[in-house]
């Protein structure tokens, strides 16, 4: 390859812009247009490639109507009352505020499907709560927090999954059953550090909650707690597509809110699509960006080449896997994980087809790679997130983090070398892969 090639042209720009500071969304399509440009092309195809595939997607309706749900949950009292709901179960505990913190992301992870959308949420009440009167040190409350909101792309809903989905063709619906057994031992791996580490630093026991009180607790929560089964049943069901499901997600959250807890007025139904369309106009630019520059590989037939020079040296499914998961990590050091499955994970598609891994089983994997990718040094946007938050020193925060951070890569193991951890609810729904 010649750095005078027009794809080197490309990537050298792609990086350059990036470096300088210009969102990665923005630096894609410049370097696309050079792309185009040098190599004697349309020019206008960006915007032909930009508009034909968001407005051809169906699928991608689904990421701003789970964000608007997320949104209606937060600005009601859905996530009090699921907060309140975990205290009563796991708050009696020594380290019973962490535990609390671990199942309330659990809980969250089912209706929010955006990890940063977990801890600038629920996550900030949480490290709120545990710093007070100095029960927690702060560094462990904001690594605790960053930690715990990794889970919530692996459980349904996951807008990661739904990216995945738009790349390699992998049905959504078993992409979400498939996360609800990785989520669960991550969430019990951070459980059993939480445990040790409490006795270990004698962290305070709070007041346990009257399990005469239990019932009524959840009763209040049971309306909240029901989303995520509403979802699964309805998409399982045939009821509703994953778009559908989403849409549904919308309503059911701002039902919820609005006509039984009655919390939202218009004034709060206002700041929520507000604060949606941010986030939504955020993602989509991404998303447009990557289906150009995906346009720009296509040409270069990059994917094909990758697939080529991998097989050649006789990869089998485990070998394979083993260096996706090393190459996904280091990319989720440096890079944002919707731009990795966007960008980086077409290009290996090909090759794990052709070594027979199955895709809803590489989708898993995948996001699960680029979550922990956000509590990983030195991009770790979660860890950014928390410090914020919290006030904590990045040193402190980073050096409470390793525990859970040698937990999560077991975690990955397990769901990497077990695939029947990953396909067995998909299977108990149908799934044949």
């Amino acid at each position: 390859m010649s750095f005078t090639d027009p794809f080197t042209i490309c990537i050298v720009t792609l990086v350059g812009l990036s470096l300088i500071g210009l969102p990665i969304g923005h630096s894609m399509i410049a370097a696309s247009i050079v792309y185009l440009w040098l190599a004697g092309l349309d020019m206008g195809t960006a915007a032909e490639q930009l508009l034909n595939s968001m407005f051809t997607s169906y699928t991608m309706l689904a990421v701003p109507l789970f964000i608007l749900a997320a949104e209606f949950m937060n600005s009601g009292s859905m996530t009090t009352r699921i907060l309140h709901f975990a205290n009563a179960l796991v708050g009696r505990f020594r380290g019973g505020l962490a535990q609390v913190n671990v199942l309330q992301s659990l809980l969250f992870a089912g209706m929010s499907g955006s990890a940063l959308a977990d801890a600038a949420g629920m996550g900030k009440m949480m490290t709120r709560l545990m710093t007070q009167d100095g029960k927690y040190p702060k560094s462990f409350a904001a690594a605790l927090t960053a930690v715990t909101s990794v889970v919530a792309p692996i459980l349904p809903p996951s807008i990661p999954m739904v990216i995945y989905a738009l790349v390699s063709n992998a049905s959504i619906g078993f992409l979400f059953l498939a996360g609800i057994l990785p989520g669960l031992l991550i969430s019990f791996v951070q459980m059993v550090l939480v445990a040790w580490m409490a006795r270990r630093n004698n962290y305070p026991v709070e007041a346990p909650v009257p399990l005469k009180k239990l019932p009524g607790i959840t009763i209040r929560a049971f309306p909240a707690l029901m989303l995520p089964v509403v979802l699964i049943v309805g998409l399982r069901g045939g009821v509703m597509t994953p778009t559908e499901a989403a849409a549904v997600a919308a309503g059911y959250a701002l039902f919820v809110s609005v006509v039984i807890y009655r919390d939202i007025k218009w004034k709060e139904f206002y700041f929520s699509l507000q604060s949606a369309a941010r986030t939504t106009t955020s993602i989509g630019m991404l998303i447009a960006a990557a289906l150009v520059f995906n346009y720009v590989v296509t040409i270069e037939n990059i994917p094909n080449a990758v697939s080529s020079f991998l097989l050649q040296y006789d990869l089998n499914p485990v070998t394979f896997l083993i260096m996706v998961n090393l190459i996904l990590l280091l990319l989720g050091a440096v890079l944002e994980g919707s731009t990795i499955i966007l960008i980086f994970v077409p290009v290996l598609v090909p090759t794990a087809q052709a070594l027979g891994v199955d895709m809803v089983h590489f989708g898993v994997v995948v996001v699960f790679n680029t979550m922990i990718g956000l509590v990983t040094p030195p991009y770790g946007l979660l860890l950014f997130v928390v410090q914020r938050i919290t006030g904590a020193t990045m040193g402190s925060i980073l050096k409470d983090t390793m525990p859970f951070l040698i937990g999560l890569l077991g975690s990955l193991a397990a769901v990497t070398f077990i695939p029947d951890l990953v396909l067995f609810v998909p299977r108990l729904f149908g799934y044949t892969g």
